[in-house]
C-alpha cells in the first residue's frame, strides 16, 4: 500500500484499428475534407460500425461536394483493414448515410455578420491542463501510453512482426511520489495478431523488445508486463466490436489526469466550442506552465449556446503557483470567444486528422501545442 505522499495512477492509449478509433478517423477525414473545400463548413459527423457495415450520421452545412464512400473505404485501406477474410475491410464495408443540415436554430447564433460576436455553437464546459512532469508538458502515464501503442501500429506497417494486426491497447502504471513520477510499476499490452500465432512469441516480443526500446530512459527490469492477458486476439477491430465516435474522450485528453467536461473532439468543425475551447485550454494552460507561473495548471471555461463571451473561466494551479497571479496572467492574454479562439489557433484548416489518434495534445505540429 502507497504512502500519503505516494501513489500508483494508470492511463490507457488505443491504436488507430480500434474501432472507436475508426469511427474518429472517418468522422475527422470527413470534416478535413469539407474543410478543405470550404472552410466556412458547419460539420457535426458521428459515425458508427459494425461487421461490414460503416454507418454516418449527423448535420453539415458546405458547399464541398464530397464522396464519401470513397472517403470511408480510403480511410478503412489507410488504417490497415484489408483482408478480405474479415468480415470489416476496405472493399467490403457498405456505407450508409444520414445526413442532414445544421438547424437553422443553431445557425442563427453561430453565424453572425460580425465574426466577434459568433455564438459558441453549444453549452457547455471545457477543460485543458498542462504540467511541467514531462517536456510535453503532459502526464506520463498517457504520454508513455500513447508511445507504444503508437510504436505498434509503426512496427506493423514496417518491419516489425508480421502477425501484428491494427487493433490494440495499451495502459502504462506509473508510481508518483510527492506529485512527481518516479518509475513506470506495469505495462498492458493488448494487440490483435495473425490466427495461430503462439502467446508466448507475442510476450516474449513486447515484455522483451519492443516496449523496454519504447519506454526508453523509464524501462527498468522490476517493471511487470501484461500481454494479451485473456491468452489471445484473434478477433478484432469492427469484425469483433461496435465502434461509435467520440467514446475515447479520456484517451483523446489526459488519461484521466484532469476533469473533463464530457464532451468528444471528433468529426466538429471549430464552431463546436467541445472541440476548439479545449483545444484553446490546452494552449492556455501550456503558456502558465513556460511562463513558470505553475507547474501544474487546470483551465475550466463555460458556455452558453449563441453566446460569444463564456459564462465563467477558471484557473487552477493545484497549489504550485500563485492562482491571483495566474488568473490575472489569463484575463489580460486570452480572449476565450469562439472567433478570436479560431483566429488564433487558425482552426479553419484541414488539420484535424492529424490529431485523431494518439492524443490530441501533447503532439508537436498543432497550433496549440506551440
Amino acid at each position: 500500500m502507497a504512502k500519503s505522499n505516494e501513489f500508483l495512477f494508470s492511463s490507457e492509449s488505443v491504436t488507430e484499428g480500434h474501432p472507436d478509433k475508426v469511427c474518429d478517423l472517418i468522422a475527422d477525414t470527413v470534416l478535413d475534407e469539407c474543410l478543405r473545400r470550404d472552410k466556412h463548413s458547419r460539420v457535426a459527423c458521428e459515425v458508427m460500425c459494425k461487421s461490414n457495415q460503416v454507418i454516418l450520421g449527423g448535420e453539415i452545412t458546405t458547399g464541398a461536394k464530397l464522396n464519401f464512400e470513397k472517403l470511408v473505404r480510403d480511410t478503412v485501406e489507410k488504417i490497415g483493414y484489408t483482408d478480405p477474410g474479415e468480415a470489416f475491410h476496405a472493399a467490403g464495408v457498405s456505407v450508409q448515410l444520414h445526413m442532414t443540415r445544421q438547424s437553422a436554430d443553431i445557425a442563427q447564433g453561430v453565424d453572425r455578420t460580425d465574426p466577434d460576436q459568433q455564438g459558441a455553437g453549444d453549452q457547455g464546459i471545457m477543460f485543458g491542463y498542462a504540467t511541467d512532469e514531462t517536456p510535453e508538458l503532459m502526464p506520463l502515464p498517457i504520454l508513455l501510453a500513447h508511445k507504444l501503442s503508437r510504436e505498434l501500429a509503426e512496427a506493423r506497417r514496417g518491419d516489425g512482426p508480421k502477425w501484428l494486426r491494427p487493433d490494440a491497447k495499451t495502459q502504462v502504471t506509473v508510481h508518483y511520489r510527492d506529485g512527481r513520477p518516479v518509475e513506470v510499476q506495469s505495462v498492458l499490452v493488448s494487440t490483435q495478431h495473425a490466427r495461430g500465432t503462439k502467446q508466448k512469441e507475442i510476450k516474449s516480443w513486447v515484455a522483451d523488445q519492443f516496449a523496454p526500446q519504447v519506454l526508453g530512459d523509464w524501462a527498468h527490469r522490476k517493471i511487470e508486463y501484461l500481454v494479451n492477458p485473456t491468452g489471445a486476439f484473434e478477433i478484432g477491430g469492427p469484425t469483433a466490436d461496435a465502434g461509435v465516435t467520440g467514446r475515447k474522450i479520456i484517451v483523446d485528453t489526459y488519461g484521466g489526469f484532469a476533469r473533463h467536461g464530457g464532451g468528444a473532439f471528433s468529426g466538429k468543425d471549430p464552431s463546436k466550442v467541445d472541440r476548439s475551447s479545449a483545444y484553446f485550454c490546452r494552449f492556455v494552460a501550456r503558456q502558465l506552465v513556460k511562463h513558470r507561473l505553475a507547474r501544474r495548471a487546470e483551465i475550466q471555461v463555460a458556455y452558453a449556446i449563441g453566446r460569444a463571451q463564456p459564462m465563467s473561466v477558471l484557473v487552477e494551479t493545484f497549489g504550485t503557483g500563485d492562482p491571483d497571479k495566474a488568473a490575472a496572467f489569463v484575463r489580460e492574454k486570452f480572449d476565450f470567444r469562439p472567433h478570436a479562439i479560431i483566429e488564433r489557433l487558425k482552426l479553419l484548416q484541414p488539420l484535424y486528422t492529424k490529431t485523431t489518434n494518439y492524443g490530441h495534445f501533447g503532439k508537436p505540429g498543432l497550433p496549440w501545442e506551440k
